[in-house]
């Protein structure tokens, strides 16, 4: 991209989100002009609305990233969203321009396929796909797949346990190759047991982040590891209990979750050891229309080895923080044998809003996250656990797109993330 003379790439950036901001619309397209992304329920003029969007987010790993995007929705003749194509175009001062193209194609509100294809100036890049399909064997049967390849030039490492100082962060790029895979069975009584297998193919390089050590720079590489990089392959068995209202962004109903997944030496895997984990989730609202409702959940992570336990890769090992666990820290703050996590958030529909011809829930989510890793579940310290509190905005297109921003507050200040989908 060249720039005008005299001017900041980030006068550039925001002087194309204002112009985008006067140019949403909608339109009718040929079907036979959008391949892959539409079908016959489309029909033959095709409605596609889109909405530009500014992006800005401030994560403690990344620091401050803003752009611009454009999303694209394609409607059915139902006038509901069968696919989302959303190109994108973001400037971040470690890995300078970035530009994204995720695509949601929902055929069904039981099947669904998301790709996203990103590549930045300076070491980031991100490949992968998913597949779901709840409504096989007339529900039954659900089938779930994700595939793979990343670098993330901003990854940190603080050491190990609830208390490491800030001052001991190094960067490093996490490079990875990675697929997981899932069957789940529907077994009566709304009990399902799942199967499934996860692997992944790390390679551990500099950061893009200058001023901040390289990890081996700090610890030696014998103190951390999987350092030298790491393949995991670990079968999965999961006992899961639902009473959700329904599967895709449920309304009401408890969850709960029981999983053992060891990784095996014999596969390929770095070591043996065992991951066992206990969810459980609920959605409790609080009037007839849903408009107030609690959601919660509570996890519990802990890795069992050998008298080898400390050849666990140390991404293998239970890890807080982020846009999905602690979201006032960022990815992988900190790192143990185990931890202990609850989420408790109050997502409030404001109101029913139809812009640019597309209907949707906007929401206000005041959250707490509540977190700390430790050695095992009998050894916690209430003092090593972070307390998070923060508020979200949401905006829902049902069935299935949920746009989010969430703001969180930490110790060491606050993050701003930004993403689709809800974080729990």
């Amino acid at each position: 991209m060249r720039f005008l003379p005299g001017i900041s790439r980030a006068a550039h950036l925001l002087l194309l989100c204002a112009t985008l901001g006067l140019a949403a619309c909608t339109s009718l397209v040929p079907r036979q002009e959008l391949p892959l992304i539409t079908d016959e329920s489309c029909g033959e003029q095709v409605k596609v609305v889109s909405i530009p969007l500014p992006v800005i987010a401030n994560s403690p790993n990344e620091g401050i990233t803003f752009g611009a995007l454009t999303a694209f929705l394609i409607h059915n003749q139902g006038d509901e969203v069968y696919s989302l194509v959303a190109p994108q175009l973001n400037y971040n001062q470690n890995f300078g321009l970035t530009g994204t193209l995720y695509g949601a194609i929902n055929p069904s509100r039981e099947r669904s396929v998301e790709f996203n294809l990103s590549r930045s100036q300076e070491i980031n890049f991100d490949y992968e796909a998913r597949y779901i399909d709840t409504g096989l064997q007339h529900g039954n049967l659900e089938l779930k797949a994700f595939a793979g390849w990343f670098a993330d030039g901003s990854s940190r490492f603080f050491g190990f346990n609830a208390r490491t100082p800030v001052e001991l962060e190094t960067n490093y790029t996490n490079r990875e190759l990675t697929y997981n895979i899932s069957a789940t069975w529907f077994l009566g009584r709304r009990y399902y047991l799942e199967l499934g297998h996860r692997f992944r193919d790390v390679a551990i390089r500099h950061g893009a982040v200058n001023g901040i050590p390289f990890i081996t720079d700090r610890f030696a590489a014998a103190e951390v590891p999987g350092v030298n990089g790491f393949t995991t392959h670990a079968p999965r068995i999961s006992l899961i209990y639902s009473t959700y209202d329904t599967k895709i962004l449920p309304t009401y109903g408890g969850y709960a979750r029981f999983t053992f997944e060891p990784t095996i030496k014999a596969l390929g895997g770095a070591a043996d050891y065992r991951h066992y984990e206990l969810e459980l989730k609920g959605y409790v609202p609080h009037d007839e229309s849903k408009r107030f409702t609690t959601v919660f959940r509570t996890m519990y992570n802990q890795i069992l080895g050998d008298s080898t336990a400390d050849k666990v890769p140390f991404l293998e090992q239970s890890i807080l923080g982020g846009e999905n666990t602690l979201r006032g820290y960022g990815r992988n703050r900190f790192i143990d044998n185990s931890f202990l996590l609850l989420n408790l958030e109050e997502r409030i529909r404001l109101f029913r809003w139809e812009v640019f011809n597309v209907t949707a829930d906007w929401e206000v989510a005041p959250f707490m996250d509540m977190g700390a890793v430790m050695e095992n579940l009998g050894k916690p310290a209430w003092s090593n656990f972070e307390f998070n509190p923060g508020i979200g905005f949401r905006a829902t297109v049902r069935p299935n797109i949920v746009g989010r921003v969430d703001v969180g507050f930490g110790k060491e200040g606050p993050a701003v993330y930004v993403g689709l989908g809800y974080p729990f």
